[in-house]
């Protein structure tokens, strides 16, 4: 688990739609007005789907999170990352070309998270993202002439990636964004690489779509 603190200490280092609901103007206070500290309304859930698929590859996947906006233009918080792989593996012939061995890998992944984002412009971020993996994973040999292997390991992931948001205007709002990114670390056992009888390894693109909610809204204003 260490792997999973250095990861925090990274991302917050190197990183300080269907509704768009907003309070009205007239209740909100100016942030000069509600002091400095820990303000409830900044606290937010929410989180988003992943889906990532190659030739070879199908991964789906789910990340409640929930979080705190710090300032106007970054967020960072915390979740859990639900994800399902199917894949058949591939190999490679003497010519270069590559072609499926019959074998097929199925993998559930649980996930820890931690995340910081930064948004340059009101509608853009960009944000990294750190996960221990913990997975279960069945080979399934072709033929069913071997019977099937099951083993569990753990592996360290860092997300690195942009994305686009629609209906976010400042802390408060409720907001959709559309995300890519890719596993920095391309250690060969991530749930986010494709690999090749050869020994090489292919990061593979993130795309994720999700939602962020804020809690406690209106908490900060007068009566």
């Amino acid at each position: 688990m260490k792997n999973i603190f250095l990861i925090t200490v990274v991302s917050l280092i190197s990183f300080q739609g269907f509704a768009q609901y907003r309070e009205p103007e007239e209740h909100r206070e100016p942030e000069e007005e509600r002091g400095g500290g820990f303000k409830k309304d900044h606290l937010f859930t929410g989180g988003g789907i992943q889906l990532s698929y190659s030739g070879y590859s199908f991964v789906v996947g789910a990340s409640p999170v929930i979080g705190y906006s710090l300032t106007k233009w970054f967020d960072a918080g915390i979740g859990l990352n639900f994800t399902y792989i199917s894949s058949r593996e591939v190999s490679q012939d003497q010519y270069g070309d590559i072609f499926t061995t019959g074998n097929k890998v199925r993998q559930t992944d649980i996930a820890p998270i931690v995340f910081a984002r930064v948004y340059p412009l009101k509608f853009l971020f960009v944000q990294a993202q750190g996960e221990q993996n913990f997975i279960t994973q069945k080979y399934i040999y072709g033929g069913n002439s071997i019977p099937d292997e099951k083993v569990k390991y753990s592996v360290t992931s860092l997300l690195l990636g942009a994305g686009y948001c629609s209906g976010r205007e400042e802390v408060g709002d409720v907001f959709y964004y559309i995300s890519l990114s890719f596993d920095v670390l391309k250690d060969r056992r991530s749930p986010y690489v494709q690999q090749v009888a050869n020994g090489s390894v292919s990061i593979l693109p993130i795309l994720r779509a999700g939602i962020q909610i804020p809690l406690f809204q209106g908490a900060g204003r007068r009566d």
